[in-house]
């Protein structure tokens, strides 16, 4: 039993619900689908790898530690985003509770971490400590684990879910440079799992498996390619929502644009023109 993995699972299912019946008061159609994807895909995701097989061998296959830590931070959050867990409670919280979510998701910690630029960064950080004998000790550390199983799916759900539900918040061109920093560090998260795969040594420094391994256990290094080979997959798939997310945001972003300039009177338009031409020639002189 992951005890961490089950009191995230129980505060997840009260809070959502909470959301829905106070839905169903205010007389608000909340979509079936949302729901299923919440508690099905988002935390049925979470809770696979946590009480099945990951979960209880991630102390001692490198490539089942792989699997689950890096689905707690890029699948479970992109699942659980599906279910618009923010737009409920915007929905249902009333005018205080809403302006809370709106201050929480203005703090600096999360519109950092919510930044598509951070993200990829954080996801290649996590990549190259598994080059390291610390991961030995992540693994293999009971504090380490509960840690990890707290704070790398909340870590995830702060990147992942402002983005999917917030998509005008950021200008045309700004989304074009994550877009491109996006796609240099999709080619750049397979190198770790490359390495992995194709070192001779065992880069953890732990040789042998813990305790009375099954018949069926894979040798050390077997066990580190496997893990590379995961890391490898996985690090260019989950980049590739992030580049969907990218192009969402982009037409969102443009569309909100075009329509400010549409709100604009002829007046406001020919200032604007001004104003810039002006501010050009400024600079040319």
């Amino acid at each position: 039993m992951n005890w961490p993995a089950l009191i995230v699972l129980i505060a997840a299912v009260a809070l959502y619900s909470k959301g829905l019946i106070a839905a169903k008061r205010r007389d608000i159609r909340w979509p079936l689908w949302n729901s299923f994807a919440f508690f099905v895909l988002g935390l049925g995701s979470f809770a696979a790898l946590s009480f099945g097989f990951p979960g209880t061998y991630s102390h001692d296959l490198r490539w089942a530690f792989t699997l689950k830590v890096t689905s707690y931070l890029f699948v479970v959050p992109l699942l659980i985003g599906l279910g618009k867990p923010l737009t409920l409670a915007r929905q249902t919280l009333g005018p205080v509770g809403a302006a809370r979510v709106e201050a929480a998701l203005g703090h600096r910690l999360v519109r950092m971490l919510s930044n598509t630029l951070v993200a990829a960064l954080l996801g290649l950080a996590m990549f190259t400590l598994f080059l390291t004998p610390f991961f030995y000790v992540l693994r293999t550390n009971p504090a380490a684990d509960v840690i990890l199983t707290l704070l790398v799916p909340v870590m995830g759900l702060l990147m992942t879910v402002p983005i999917m539900e917030d998509g005008a918040g950021r200008t045309s061109s700004l989304i074009v440079v994550e877009f491109i920093f996006v796609f240099i560090e999709l080619l750049a998260d397979a190198v770790p799992g490359v390495l992995m795969r194709l070192s001779p040594g065992i880069l953890d420094g732990a040789t042998s498996v813990l305790g009375n391994q099954p018949a069926w256990f894979p040798s050390p290094l077997r066990d580190q390619q496997l893990a590379g080979d995961l890391m490898w997959f996985l690090a260019e798939i989950v980049d590739l929502p992030l580049i969907i997310l990218m192009f969402v945001r982009f037409s969102r972003s443009d569309k909100h644009e075009a329509k400010s300039f549409d709100d604009l009177s002829d007046e406001e338009i020919e200032a604007l023109n001004r104003a810039h031409l002006g501010q050009g020639g400024r600079s040319l002189e």
